[in-house]
């Protein structure tokens, strides 16, 4: 007998859209975005800092966010990180595709319960 293993959906494809919102909500630096991100708990582990980094300069590039850099009470300067408008209209694109997507699963699990049952 086959032994069968459940995969998780890999966090990392939502990543993009999850900074989005959380910068929605408040401008923040990158290492309280990685706090935040790992208190969301959807990619069911650690959030790995260099793939929020990265996700953050793909993201200012294509012009999704700003940054600026803000002197602190003590340490150095850090980068503030802020949504922008295209941010703001992809954010809402991704959020009808999830919409979408979940839609999807919710038939998926309605036809299991089914056969399930059935079972």
């Amino acid at each position: 007998m086959s032994e069968c293993q459940y995969t998780a959906i890999p966090g990392e494809r939502l990543v993009q859209p999850y900074l989005l919102l959380l910068l929605c909500r408040k401008p923040g630096h990158g290492y309280e975005l990685i706090q935040r991100l790992s208190k969301a708990d959807f990619t069911g582990g650690e959030v790995d800092p260099a793939t929020v980094y990265r996700h953050l300069r793909r993201m200012e590039q294509e012009g999704l966010v700003g940054s600026r850099w803000e002197a602190g009470p003590a340490g150095p300067a850090r980068r503030l990180y802020e949504v922008s408008a295209r941010g703001r209209e992809l954010l809402a694109s991704w959020s009808e595709a999830i919409a979408s997507q979940k839609e999807k699963l919710e038939n998926f699990l309605a036809e299991y319960r089914q056969i399930k049952q059935l079972s």
